[in-house]
């Protein structure tokens, strides 16, 4: 079936409870897991609160410590259930096409997102990562909604 999974999180509770079900599915199936976080580059000109507040090395240092949180979180996880995994950080203005190149890259058969649970015109005007992914991706892509049962226990 899934041989190695890709995991993507950033750092919110949805993301760790979609780190959560890409572990367990991961652990149930025998398969790899690659966790990524993407950090958005510095702009001059931005409406990233973060941004507009800090100079570039203050958002620079800022991103990598947010990224580095979000990742050995993921990880604390993936370990605590004996799963092989490794960790991507990727800075990109395109978030969904850092998700989809690094499962390329990494040959990975499955991507494990969460979906923070938008409607309306919230979602159209925020957009979303995760649909921006189940649109492009040539791989198979797992959405992991808030809340909701753990499928991947029945493998076990």
């Amino acid at each position: 079936m899934y041989r190695h999974i890709l995991a993507a999180t950033d750092g919110t509770p949805f993301a760790r409870h979609a780190v959560e079900h890409a572990v367990g599915l991961a652990r149930a199936l025998g398969a790899r897991l690659s966790i990524v976080t993407v950090t958005e580059p510095f702009h001059v000109f931005s409406l990233e609160v973060q941004q507009l507040e800090d100079t570039r090395t203050q958002y620079e240092a800022h991103a990598r410590e947010w990224a580095d949180r979000a990742l050995n979180d993921a990880a604390a996880l993936a370990r605590a259930q004996g799963v092989s995994h490794d960790l991507v950080q990727v800075e990109s203005d395109r978030p969904y096409q850092a998700i989809m190149d690094a499962a390329a890259d990494r040959d990975c058969d499955l991507i494990v997102m969460a979906s923070h649970g938008r409607r309306g015109l919230a979602a159209m005007i925020l957009g979303s990562e995760t649909l921006k992914v189940l649109t492009h991706s040539k791989v198979p892509v797992l959405v992991i909604r808030p809340g909701g049962a753990e499928p991947w226990q029945a493998l076990t």
